[in-house]
């Protein structure tokens, strides 16, 4: 598997860029579609991208101290998520984009170092209110005077943030109406209730309605009745909500959470640094999956399309799901030889 990672990632980007000349599908260039059998290219994208950083990161000879060591695999990642973005599959972009970031952690990368890569994101977030984003600038700037960081790095790295949020509302035209909708909707829910809220208001109504035990199965009146929509695949979580209540809504976050913490400890327990990181980046794909599916459903985040982990349907997700737990099963043991 080591041998060829590279050669999978290319082959990965090539079938990223088919579907943009085999035509669209709801307005999108997600799918291969072959005979009868369609496929999101993206599903598989992310588990070659974790081995891929596993390999890079798992090299002997890596300076993980270095800047340099940290920034590479991070521009690297920004050519499949510029692909993904143009799908336009934004959820999925963001997912891939932020993977880097808690492996580069994972193998000892400096804080200071990913702090100067994550802090460009904030910038750009927290450039919609000027309040927020003073308050950013200047904790950007106590941050590198704190950490005495070398001048000439800190004063780029400072006025570099400035920059990016000042940029802000050129990369919020670059959006497609339908996101930034989401994203305004995500701020104030009752500002399109029959149009870009309509989901996220559906949704928070079907989970307020189930109560502690829910409706029963079949009895949900959101669902049922189609007042909820893509309710078999992003939206899941809803349904269960509204049939099954309070109580099993817990459960499933609780079997989530012991997945999420059995992985992540058979990571740490794997002698074999390559091994380690896979099984960790499957642990964190997964907790990516779950915190940005159930805080859509609920409004914590704007709406993407991202289905919930073995639970939502769809067979490229749900096969790409269980080959990672099996990628991941089957590095536990090649790490304990």
């Amino acid at each position: 598997m080591h041998k060829y990672t590279y050669a999978a990632l290319s082959v990965m980007m090539v079938l990223i860029i088919v579907p943009f000349g085999m035509g669209s599908i709801a307005g999108t260039h997600r799918w291969i579609s072959l005979g009868g059998v369609s496929f999101q290219p993206v599903e598989m994208l992310k588990w070659v991208l974790i081995i891929s950083l596993a390999r890079y990161l798992s090299d002997h000879n890596l300076e993980i101290q270095r800047l340099r060591s940290v920034v590479i695999p991070t521009i690297a990642i920004l050519i499949p998520v510029t692909l993904v973005i143009n799908q336009p599959d934004l959820g999925s972009a963001v997912i891939l984009l932020m993977l880097s970031f808690p492996l580069l952690y994972w193998v000892g990368a400096r804080p200071l170092h990913l702090f100067l890569l994550i802090a460009p994101l904030v910038s750009i977030l927290t450039a919609f209110s000027l309040i927020t984003f003073t308050i950013w600038i200047a904790a950007v700037g106590l941050v590198f005077y704190f950490t005495k960081t070398d001048l000439r790095v800190g004063l780029a790295n400072f006025f570099g943030n400035v920059f990016l949020g000042l940029l802000t509302p050129v990369l919020w035209g670059k959006l497609l109406p339908y996101q930034q909708e989401r994203i305004l909707v995500m701020l104030d829910p009752t500002r399109d209730p029959h149009g870009a809220a309509y989901q996220v208001i559906q949704s928070q109504t079907a989970i307020g309605s189930g109560g502690f035990s829910g409706k029963g199965i079949g009895n949900g009146t959101q669902t049922h009745l189609k007042f909820l929509p893509e309710q078999e695949t992003d939206f899941i979580f809803s349904v269960i909500g509204e049939e099954l209540g309070f109580v099993v809504v817990c459960l499933i976050l609780a079997l989530f959470l012991y997945l999420i913490l059995d992985i992540i400890k058979v990571a740490f327990q794997s002698s074999e640094r390559f091994s380690s990181l896979i099984i960790f980046g499957v642990g964190i794909l997964f907790l990516f999956h779950v915190f940005v599916n159930i805080g859509m459903t609920i409004n914590l985040l704007p709406v993407k399309g991202l289905p919930l982990p073995f639970i939502s349907y769809g067979g490229s997700f749900l096969v790409s799901c269980y080959a990672m737990l099996g990628l991941a099963m089957n590095m536990s043991i090649e790490g304990e030889e």
